[in-house]
């Protein structure tokens, strides 16, 4: 059977020396800054929270709404559900359409305070094995319940975004190992709406109900 090797990562982030102090200019850095950009200002919130349930919006909606107070845009970029999108660049482009909907209506938009620009930045990712392997379902169950939750992130939010197949990294082990319905049961989870211990818990009990099938 396939051997399931649990990662983690550790995020150096980097400003990219590029700011913004109206829509045309963070319109025009969203189209260009690196995908680790876009992602980064769309997880900070999550990627730093541990213990409590992820709360929107994302650093463009943020800045939008309280330092340009434009509140319906921000309100529209806020409201983007990040966990329909497969890739960094689908998830780019729906924030590019937003901007240049709202700039096509109204080019005359403000610029914000002197001091308040939104500053691009990006982050280096250093991913690691970690010492839990997994052969089995039982297997991956125990090394689930004591990885750090910063691995969990990595496979389930990264890998989901930022690999190459669209699907975070559990749900593809599971249908390595032929389990596709656990793998289906997993992808369907929304790790946006709760904290990532509820959302280990979650998959625990996944996993268990499917060991005894």
């Amino acid at each position: 059977m396939s051997t399931f090797t649990f990662k983690t990562k550790y995020d150096q982030e980097i400003l990219l020396g590029r700011r913004a102090k109206h829509l045309s200019q963070l319109l025009d850095g969203i189209e260009t800054v690196p995908a680790s950009s876009i992602f980064l200002h769309t997880h900070r919130a999550l990627q730093q929270n541990t213990m409590y349930a992820p709360e929107p919006p994302n650093d463009f909606a943020y800045w939008v709404t309280n330092r340009l107070g434009y509140e319906r845009l921000g309100e529209e970029l806020a409201s983007v559900d990040i966990v329909q999108f497969r890739s960094v660049e689908a998830l780019r482009h729906k924030f590019i359409r937003i901007l240049r909907t709202f700039i096509g209506e109204d080019p005359h938009t403000d610029s914000c305070v002197p001091g308040h620009e939104f500053h691009f930045m990006a982050c280096h990712t250093f991913v690691l094995p970690t010492p839990f392997t997994a052969n089995s379902l039982a297997q991956f169950r125990e090394c689930l319940r004591q990885v750090h939750v910063t691995t969990l992130r990595y496979h389930i939010l990264d890998r989901t975004l930022r690999g190459d197949r669209g699907e975070n990294d559990f749900s593809a082990w599971f249908r390595e190992i032929g389990n596709q319905a656990l793998a289906d049961e997993l992808a369907a989870l929304d790790p946006y709406t709760q904290t990532m211990e509820g959302l280990r818990n979650r998959i625990l009990k996944l996993v268990e109900r499917h060991e005894s099938d």
